[in-house]
């Protein structure tokens, strides 16, 4: 199972959106794609009908919470299955406890990925949609993940904030994830019309090169509109100009897997 992180500690850049596109995407190209929703708002939850996540039971913290105490799993209770043929762990404001709860936990930091590592064997992807801050649950994420994608809004302020981002990837690679990789950074909410959004997009491509995916996301009312309706932007306006940027961006992100995949096995060949 390849772990997939959307992070960026800047609300408003198109994270949830993303992570319900890319599942889609992927589950469309016949892969098993599991959801995570790691945000105490339950954002991703509500994206995909789930329109009153604080009355669900069984949660992200319902399932953190019994790796931290060491007590039996319930992972089909929990995970919630979709009619555009993911599944989903759902979150509610319960996290937000959870959180603070994990500060003094014992293995803090990889308790997520203790929980995933019991659904592995279930799907071909896992992605984390992680809340907009670097805190703990963040952490767990970036612990947890094989690669991180970085969506950032074509604004000047959201794409300033890169830095940081990036300075924490590095050191959740040094100290707790060795395997963490940047997928991607996504430029999202692109209007190629205005000067700023060039502007943006070109200073992100030259300042990050080859971390930058080819696809970006343009602005799109139909986009927005998903939320609403729940139901994905491939059912809401298929063959559109959003539709179409995040196909080209699940196959960026297959390629990336299989590149990935590629390098192990050639240095699995040169030992």
């Amino acid at each position: 199972m390849k772990t997939i992180a959307l992070a960026n500690q800047k609300g408003g850049v198109g994270k949830t959106t993303t992570a319900a596109c890319l599942g889609v995407g992927l589950s469309r190209q016949g892969k098993n794609v599991l959801l995570i929703d790691a945000d105490p708002q339950g954002n991703l939850t509500q994206m995909m009908g789930w329109q009153q996540p604080d009355d669900l039971e069984q949660t992200l913290a319902t399932l953190m919470e019994q790796i931290m105490l060491e007590k039996p799993l319930s992972t089909e209770q929990t995970i919630l299955k979709q009619k555009d043929g993911v599944d989903l762990i759902p979150a509610n404001i319960e996290l937000s406890a959870l959180e603070v709860s994990l500060v003094n936990a014992m293995s803090r930091e990889t308790v997520l990925r203790q929980l995933l590592d019991t659904v592995k064997d279930r799907y071909d992807y896992a992605i984390i949609d992680c809340m907009p801050s670097l805190g703990m649950l963040s952490i767990n994420a970036l612990t947890a993940a094989d690669s991180v994608i970085i969506p950032v809004q074509a604004q000047y302020l959201p794409a300033k904030g890169l830095q940081q981002l990036l300075k924490t990837v590095v050191r959740v690679k040094r100290q707790l994830n060795p395997k963490l990789d940047i997928n991607g950074i996504l430029v999202t909410m692109v209007d190629q019309r205005t000067n700023l959004s060039r502007g943006v997009l070109e200073q992100i491509r030259s300042a990050y090169g080859g971390k930058v995916f080819q696809s970006v996301i343009p602005i799109s009312t139909k986009l927005a509109e998903t939320a609403l309706e729940n139901c994905s932007i491939y059912d809401h306006e298929p063959g559109g100009k959003a539709a179409r940027a995040y196909e080209n961006l699940t196959e960026e992100v297959m390629s990336h897997g299989r590149s990935r995949e590629n390098r192990k096995h050639e240095a699995v060949q040169v030992r």
